[in-house]
């Protein structure tokens, strides 16, 4: 059968699943929920709500406990204790309620190399029980929408990473959810890939009425949420909008390179006052007024400098200032974390 001729306008409001209850405009709720492998807790008691039509993130670094979060709240692993609603229905208890009413965009390919970028959405239709009065209007409105109309009669094969991706976010759009969880939405991609899928997602944002639940480790893709919770170790560590988070640090980042960064570190704690961090550039520490503070750091540290920078905070800094850490350090420890679990010790004995 032919495929439908686009329509005129792709402004489309989500069909309504039978019986939704977000009471008082909250579609996900957690509260103290937590996931066990073995002797690892991977989340730690996390608690958060996300309301309707709000876009919130997990900001944090691989192996914080962000995927594994997002699978419990879409029905794929069972918690180990607390609990979670989405879209008012429990995510234990009420499992099919809740898979209705979600769509999920996973950190890994999942779609059908050898079929279309159309026969991937129908085969996703069918399983979603898209009526099909209703399913060749929807497949052409989601593949405009994401800019792959033209090309919905190709082997996903031939797709680039970047359009496949588009496609996923199509896919997890089709039946119309409640809420579309995308998990890492732009790993492996190129920068300017990366900043056109989020002219999508934003544009999304603004054509259809729907929650977004996103994780990322990357600090720019988290200033497009309206609220984001960084999580560090499988637990919460603090939880704000992005311009408040970075309201909150309140100083400057001066950024040092010394001849010997062990005795400036001290010098600094004892003549200064400040707690430094040492990461790949060298020696970092946050104060009021950067400018004015660098003479005087000069004058008296004591120890030769060979650099220094001064930078207003950003989502690093929060990051940093929150866990005292850079997130690529924190990156590093989960898999040194990771890599001395019991079963991960066994795997390497085999």
């Amino acid at each position: 059968m032919p495929a439908p001729a686009p329509r005129s306008s792709v402004d489309v409001q989500p069909a309504d699943p039978t019986g939704d209850r977000q009471p008082g405009g909250v579609a996900i709720e957690v509260v103290d929920l937590v996931r066990r492998f073995g002797d690892m807790e991977a989340v730690r008691g996390v608690s958060f709500s996300v309301a309707q039509g709000e876009t919130f993130g997990f900001l944090g670094p691989n192996g914080a406990g962000k995927s594994t979060t997002i699978s419990m709240l879409c029905t794929l692993l069972n918690p180990s204790g607390g609990t979670a609603r989405v879209a008012g229905y429990d995510v234990l208890a009420e499992r099919a309620e809740v898979r209705k009413r979600i769509g999920l965009v996973f950190q890994d390919a999942t779609l059908d190399d050898y079929l279309t970028a159309q026969e991937n959405l129908r085969f996703h239709a069918e399983l979603y029980g898209v009526p099909r009065s209703q399913t060749a209007g929807r497949l052409s409105d989601v593949l405009q929408m994401v800019g792959l109309w033209d090309r919905r009669d190709s082997l996903v094969r031939t797709f680039s990473g970047g359009m496949k991706r588009r496609l996923e976010i199509a896919r997890g759009l089709l039946h119309s959810p409640r809420v579309l969880f995308l998990d890492e939405p732009t790993v492996g991609l190129d920068p300017q890939t990366r900043a056109h899928i989020w002219d999508y997602i934003n544009d999304l944002r603004r054509r259809e009425a729907i929650t977004m639940f996103l994780t990322t480790h990357y600090m720019d893709e988290a200033e497009n949420c309206d609220r984001i919770a960084i999580i560090d170790q499988g637990k919460i560590v603090v939880q704000d909008t992005p311009e408040a988070l970075k309201a909150s640090v309140g100083r400057d980042r001066v950024q040092i390179q010394t001849a010997d960064d062990d005795t400036a570190l001290a010098v600094l704690r004892a003549r200064f006052d400040l707690d430094g961090a040492k990461s790949e550039g060298g020696i970092t520490i946050y104060v009021a007024q950067g400018e004015a503070f660098v003479p005087r750091l000069f004058a008296e540290l004591g120890v030769a400098i060979r650099s220094v920078s001064i930078a207003r905070p950003t989502l690093d800094d929060v990051f940093m200032s929150y866990t005292g850490r850079t997130i690529r350090d924190a990156e590093a420890s989960a898999s040194e974390r990771m890599s001395n679990t019991p079963w991960m010790r066994a795997a390497r004995r085999r």
